[in-house]
Formats: C-alpha cells, sequence, structure tokens
C-alpha cells in the first residue's frame, strides 16, 4: 500500500484515524497496540509472507534487549539477517565472474528490511551502552513497525520516540491542520514532479543508449532533482502522517543542493542515515580521534560501508567510495588550502554529486561509464532541434554540423524538470515553511491553497509509482 495511491488516502488512512481519534477518548492506553497493530498490517499488504520476519525480528530482537547479555549476539544476527537478504545474490554473482560456479540464489529482498534492521541495531547498541532500555513488547513492536516510518524510513532512534509514546496528547487542530499540509506537499513533490521527470531518466541510463552531450545532461539533472524530490516527498509525507498522531518523526532532509561542502551536503541530505552512519560506525572507527591517515582511513570505510547499505551492486560500492574521496579531499582542503568563495564551492560540491548520483542510478558501471561519457561529448553532441534554423546561416561562415544529432526538447516533462531545479535549489524547503517559530495558524488561503495541490495530486494519480528508496 503507497501513501499516494487512493486505497490509503480513502481507506487505510480514514479507518486508522477514526481508530485513533475513538480510543484517544476512551481507551487511551490502547493506542500503542492499536497503532501497532494497524502498522504490521500496513506491512503485510505488501506481501504477506514477510509479516513473519518482521515479527520474529521485533520479538528476537526484544527478548535480546531485555537479557543484555545477548546483546552482541543479537547485533550480529541483525546484521547476518540483512546480509542475506541484500548480499546474497550479490556474492554469488560476484563469485561466478570470477570464475565460479555457484547456483544463483532467488532470494526477493523484503520491502523496508534496511530501515528496520537499522533502527533496531541502533536501539540494540544504544542498550549495550546503557542509554535505553524498553521492557513494554507493544510499545517495542510500535517503535520498530510504525508505519508511517516503516517502508523508507526516516531511521528512528529509541529515547525520542518511547517519550511520545509514553503520552498521547490531546487531538490539536494544530497538529491535524500541520500534519495535513506537509502530507500534501510531500504528496505533491512525489507526484507533480518526481513523477513526471522520471521519462527524462530512464532512456538515457538505458542499457547501450549512448546519451550524447545534451541528452546526458537532461538526464543527469533530472535525475539529480527527481531522487530529491521522490524522498524528501516520502519523508515529508511520513512526518505529517506522524503529526496526526501528535508523534514528531526526526527531519531526514534540509536542502541539501544549497549545501557549500559535501561535509554539509551529508549533514543535509538523509539526515538519519547520516547521523547512524556517524554515531554507529564513524565514530566507533576511531572518528578524527587518532590521527589525520585514520581519519580519513575511517571515511573512506563509512562511505563504502554506507553505499552498500543503498545496494548489492559495484555501482553502489563505487558510489561510496567516491563520496568517500569527495570527504576525504575536503578535510584535506580545510587543512592545506584557502577556502573557495561561496558561489564557486556550491557549484563544485553540485557538480561532485551530480556525477556521482550517474553511478549510483545505472543498473552498471559500464552504463554509468557511457552516460559520464555523454556528459563530456564522448558519444556525440546533440542539440535542440529548435536551433536547426541557425545551421545554414552558420554553415555559410564554415561551421561544421556533421555528426549533430536534433532532439526534440518540447516534451510536458521538461516544464516540470525547470521547475523541479529551480525549487530545489532556491525555495524554503518544508520545515522552513512550516517551522513551529513562525506560529502557523489556519488561515482559509492556506486550506484553499492546500486544497488546490491535493486535487492536483488526484489528477494526476492515474498511474501510481513506487518510491524510489523502497528498493534500498
Amino acid at each position: 500500500m503507497l501513501f499516494n495511491s487512493l486505497s490509503f488516502l480513502f481507506l487505510y488512512l480514514p479507518v486508522v484515524f477514526a481508530g485513533y481519534v475513538i480510543l484517544l477518548r476512551w481507551r487511551r492506553q490502547w493506542i500503542a497496540a492499536w497503532l501497532a497493530l494497524v502498522s504490521l498490517f500496513f506491512y503485510g499488504y505488501w506481501d504477506l509472507r514477510y509479516l513473519p520476519l518482521l515479527l520474529v525480528s521485533i520479538l528476537f530482537n526484544y527478548w535480546c534487549a531485555r537479557h543484555r547479555r545477548f546483546l552482541l549476539f543479537s547485533i550480529a544476527a541483525n546484521l547476518a539477517l540483512l546480509a542475506y537478504y541484500k548480499y546474497a545474490n550479490f556474492f554469488v554473482d560476484t563469485a561466478n565472474q570470477l570464475g565460479g560456479h555457484w547456483q544463483g540464489w532467488a532470494i526477493i529482498l523484503p520491502i523496508g528490511i534496511s530501515f528496520f534492521t537499522f533502527t533496531q541495531l541502533a536501539y540494540l547498541v544504544d542498550c549495550s551502552r546503557g542509554k535505553v532500555g524498553e521492557y513494554r513488547l507493544v510499545h517495542y513492536a510500535l517503535f520498530v513497525s510504525y508505519f508511517p516510518h516503516l517502508i523508507a524510513g526516516p531511521i528512528l532512534h529509541h529515547k525520542p520516540m518511547m517519550a511520545q509514546f509514553d503520552y498521547w496528547p490531546r487531538l490539536e487542530m494544530a497538529n491535524i491542520g500541520i500534519g495535513l499540509s506537509i502530507f500534501v506537499v510531500g504528496l505533491g513533490k512525489k507526484v507533480l514532479l518526481a513523477d513526471p521527470i522520471s521519462v527524462l531518466v530512464a532512456p538515457v541510463f538505458a542499457a547501450g543508449a549512448h546519451p550524447q552531450l545534451l541528452e546526458a545532461w537532461i538526464g543527469t539533472l533530472a535525475y539529480t532533482v527527481q531522487l530529491y524530490f521522490d524522498f524528501s516527498g516520502y519523508s515529508d509525507m511520513a512526518i505529517g502522517l506522524s503529526r496526526l498522531f501528535g508523534v514528531r518523526l526526526p527531519l531526514n532532509f534540509n536542502s541539501p543542493y544549497k549545501a557549500v561542502s559535501i561535509s554539509e551536503f551529508w549533514r543535509r541530505w538523509h539526515m538519519t542515515l547520516s547521523q547512524f552512519l556517524r554515531d554507529y560506525l564513524y565514530v566507533p572507527l576511531g572518528g578524527n580521534r587518532h590521527g589525520t591517515w585514520r581519519r580519513y582511513r575511517n571515511l573512506m570505510l563509512t562511505m563504502l560501508l554506507g553505499g552498500l547499505w543503498h545496494g548489492a551492486g559495484w555501482t553502489f560500492v563505487v558510489w561510496g567510495g567516491l563520496h568517500g574521496c569527495y570527504l576525504v579531499a575536503h578535510q584535506a582542503w580545510q587543512t592545506f588550502a584557502r577556502p573557495l568563495p561561496g558561489w564557486c564551492a556550491w557549484c563544485l560540491t553540485l557538480l561532485a554529486v551530480m556525477l556521482a548520483w550517474v553511478v549510483f542510478r545505472a543498473p552498471d558501471l559500464g552504463t554509468a561509464g557511457d552516460v559520464l561519457r555523454g556528459l563530456v561529448g564522448g558519444n556525440g553532441v546533440s542539440l535542440p532541434r529548435g536551433l536547426a534554423t541557425w545551421a545554414s546561416p552558420l554553415k555559410a561562415l564554415g561551421w561544421q554540423f556533421e555528426g549533430i544529432r536534433w532532439i526534440d526538447v518540447n516534451g510536458p516533462a521538461l516544464p516540470a524538470l525547470m521547475l523541479a531545479v529551480a525549487l530545489a535549489l532556491f525555495a524554503p524547503n518544508t520545515q522552513e515553511i512550516f517551522d513551529a517559530s513562525t506560529r502557523w495558524s489556519p488561515a482559509r488561503w492556506r486550506g484553499a491553497v492546500m486544497a488546490m495541490l491535493f486535487l492536483g495530486c488526484l489528477f494526476n494519480m492515474n498511474r501510481v509509482s513506487e518510491f524510489l528508496y523502497f528498493q534500498f
């Protein structure tokens, strides 16, 4: 069941919220059980075969957390489970490419396994450090399976969530108004921006496409903003849904394409994953406490493993390695060189991120190299067909147009692409618009804007598409 589906909007969500309102008035102590139950139904709706896996994972980790001597074993078991489902096929395929004769395993990746595994790993590590301890099974089950975050994050931490699950606030219209507004904004990001732009991406990253200069840049730019609005749209929808129940989820995006350094980019992009990698991988490896070279090593290892978390493939390993190199280069630049002007640092950061997205999106390294060649004109040059009228006068001046391909760039997706780029680079983000410090209050014009945006989404939901991060 997708957030951007009619069944979710007009069946599942109304029933869940109605149950919440009834229990809030009559049986407040049952709210956690109700939300845990409907969250498990939400997961089982995707594929009932993997609901037992989620239940066993919850019960196993809950039991291990109560018996502290098994914490290390439980951490290893979670990592082994994730490795089996996510990486077994990758290891077998790699071994066969190197001359092995392993039989392939037809393992289907359970949806959301990376997110609910990392959520529980953080909890187990915090338990081992004596920071948390949860002895109520219903609350722990809700913490892991809470439906707004279950499939694609954000990654939750136990302590701030339990404080909210312990006390359910009275029904407040401000929470409903802000929650619905944030949800609609996220829905608009997905339906009106990310989905229309996707038609510009797939042809460029198809195997054997050999995109020429203009095509390669359009496809790369389109994927850069498609991924952002698709994933930040999901995160906004998760935050808005949770706000309906008086629960505040952590922020996951803070205008990452406005960053002026790669370090700042990672403080703004997928913030809960960045914090997880920092607190549970980079810092335990030693962080920056043991000299410059070990800090560089720890950055590289952290980003390589962060790349592997996103997917089992060499493209993700190379993408993580690229960002590791970016971070090392940035640290070295800060140490040995003068800071770049702000506009120059911003352009360089955005270009580096876009080039890495090419590898991230490509189905294999060969296709990634093909697109990268296209970005520098290695596959030839393509120009908009509208410029063809200038070809004859320029030929008279000695210009050569042999080998140039004329393409149509006036499709309906281009206005969506230009709007998406402008919004990503220059517009205020969702939390800036709905920041509590601005004292958001109901107003007719706000309601009218949200209603029009919601109707626009409904009219464009003729083809429901999954969110990109579901595959990770």
